[in-house]
């Protein structure tokens, strides 16, 4: 008994010092608790995680358009192999032009079946399908965005649609390296492939272009969310102070028309009957004149309406005759000529009775003295 007693608290401390202390929630921080470490997945979903299969029989079938029936039945033993793996049937009915999956008793995943009818779907709007088999992966998932309810005009639809795609597709490749998404335009729906997270931001920038919100704002702001993603510090903080705030430039302004109409008051009274030829005459008297009188007043009326005209005519005709104001001429008074343009007039006479008493090619007086002293030096010389 003494040999029991003794073993038993060493096995216990023994276990004691086996376990590791657990964490409280008080000793962990918030932020342990909300961010998921890097490199965690999801453990897949296997056989031994549901051992006895399923209870009832699931299926989904889609329709496709006539266009798609070449490419599905060119790819259907491919679809056909990969929903196999997952215990998946698949039936290609090309005559009603649907395609049908449904579940058997050795399907162990109960979503496996959600992402086959997702398969289908995209395969029927016209997703490769290269692309459309990844959505069998636990880490993606789809979206398909109609859009084709969402602009009532044909015009304005088709050039929003375009403006998504972008040229040669420069703006659809931008959005699918921001969202790490694969994003296919056909017809009325947007289909996307890829991770939860990219998905809602491809649904948002399709719905805001749609409301003639230009792709561009969006990606740009996505661009500089990437950036700020990369900074640990910044992941806890609001990212408002570093987004772009856009303005809307073009205000929507009802057109107001040029002639406006003021609407009367409603009165439950009809309006008053409006008077005949008979009453006016008897109003103004002219009914109780005779024809004579009468003839006689529309001949005065006839003529000042002619004797009017003239008048405005010849005032039209004289009108040419009549001379345009001139405007007053200013007489500019001349200016005096400054010191520097000042003419000597003394000296310019003296050089003109000079050059008159001067024969032509006749020496000057200086020329003359210059010339007698080099004759004179010569003499002496001799």
């Amino acid at each position: 008994m003494a040999s029991s007693k003794q073993n038993g608290p060493t096995t216990a401390s023994g276990k004691s010092e086996l376990r590791s202390p657990k964490p409280t929630s008080e000793n962990r921080d918030e932020s342990e608790l909300l961010t998921v470490p890097d490199g965690w997945k999801e453990p897949a979903f296997s056989k031994e995680d549901n051992p006895r299969g399923l209870l009832e029989e699931s299926s989904f079938a889609t329709l496709f358009p006539k266009y798609r029936e070449a490419y599905l039945k060119e790819c259907w033993p491919l679809v056909q192999k990969a929903l196999n793996e997952h215990h998946i049937n698949a039936t290609l009915d090309l005559i009603e032009g649907s395609m049908t999956v449904c579940t058997t008793k050795k399907t162990f995943d109960p979503y496996i079946i959600i992402r086959a009818r997702d398969l289908i779907k995209l395969l029927a709007r016209s997703v490769s399908f290269e692309q459309a088999i990844r959505i069998l992966q636990d880490d993606v998932a789809c979206d398909i965005i109609k859009i084709g309810s969402l602009v009532r005009n044909k015009e304005r639809f088709v050039k929003r649609r375009q403006r998504l795609i972008g040229p040669k597709g420069s703006t659809l490749k931008a959005l699918e390296l921001l969202t790490n998404c694969y994003i296919m335009v056909q017809g009325n729906t947007v289909s996307a492939i890829g991770p939860f997270s990219g998905l809602k931001e491809v649904r948002k920038v399709v719905l805001d272009t749609m409301k003639n919100i230009h792709p561009i704002y969006n990606i740009k702001t996505l661009m500089i969310k990437r950036e700020l993603a990369k900074d640990s510090e910044l992941r806890s903080q609001s990212w408002e102070r570093f987004l772009p705030q856009f303005k809307h430039k073009n205000v929507n302004k009802r057109k107001e028309p040029k002639k406006k109409t003021v609407k009367k008051e409603y009165t439950p009274f009809p309006p008053p009957q409006p008077e005949s030829q008979i009453d006016k005459e008897l109003a103004s008297g002219e009914y109780f004149l005779k024809a004579s009188q009468k003839k006689r007043q529309k001949m005065e009326a006839i003529k000042a309406k002619q004797a009017e005209a003239l008048s405005k005519r010849q005032e039209e005709r004289n009108k040419a005759f009549i001379p345009p104001k001139e405007k007053p001429v200013h007489l500019k008074k001349p200016k005096e000529a400054s010191t520097e343009t000042k003419i000597d007039v003394a000296a310019l006479k003296e050089k003109v009775k000079k050059a008159k008493n001067k024969k032509l090619g006749a020496l000057t007086a200086e020329e003359v003295k210059l010339k007698m002293e080099a004759d004179e030096k010569k003499k002496k010389k001799k």
